[in-house]
């Protein structure tokens, strides 16, 4: 045993080898499994970081509608610094002068663009109203008269009324 032969060698060069293959293989599998941690607590941080924002957004939500609302109720005394009095008429009537075209030209505009704006919301409003119409027709139309719990739940309402009519009449 003191001396090395050749296929002693060979074996302990090969079982060296083999060692270092291994504890890289260890190695690699310990990343692997780190990896693998790291990937399982990544949800975990994404829903703690979600739940983190959620929270500030709302807190911030809330904040910004409190101040909306003390910002509605201004303080008396700004009520009267901001309260400006109204021109009156005749004041009005020196800013404006008839001949002045360019002003008469721009209240043609400003009147003709509202009048527009008023046709419109009419005529939406009138659409919609028809439409409504016909979806309630429709919505009769498919009502289907020989129901059985149709007739029950209208003699029901007929006797509710009924009952109701009769107990108003009644003096107390």
């Amino acid at each position: 045993m003191g001396c090395n032969t050749s296929s002693e060698a060979k074996t302990d060069a090969k079982t060296a080898k083999e060692e270092k293959e291994h504890t890289q293989e260890n190695h690699t599998n310990t990343n692997a499994e780190e990896k693998q941690k790291s990937i399982e607590q990544q949800p975990s941080e994404e829903q703690a970081a979600t739940k983190i924002q959620a929270a500030f957004r709302g807190h911030k939500t809330r904040k910004t509608m409190s101040m909306k609302a003390v910002s509605k109720q201004p303080q008396p005394q700004q009520q009267q610094q901001q309260a400006e009095p109204e021109p009156t008429k005749a004041e009005l009537e020196a800013e404006f002068r008839a001949d002045d075209k360019d002003l008469c030209h721009a209240a043609t505009k400003i009147q003709a663009s509202f009048r527009g704006h008023q046709a419109r919301r009419q005529t939406q409003a009138e659409k919609d109203k028809e439409a409504q119409e016909l979806q309630d027709k429709e919505d009769v139309e498919k009502i289907d008269l020989t129901d059985p719990d149709l007739n029950k739940a209208a003699t029901k309402i007929q006797a509710s009324f009924r009952g109701h009519k009769v107990r108003k009449d009644v003096p107390n």
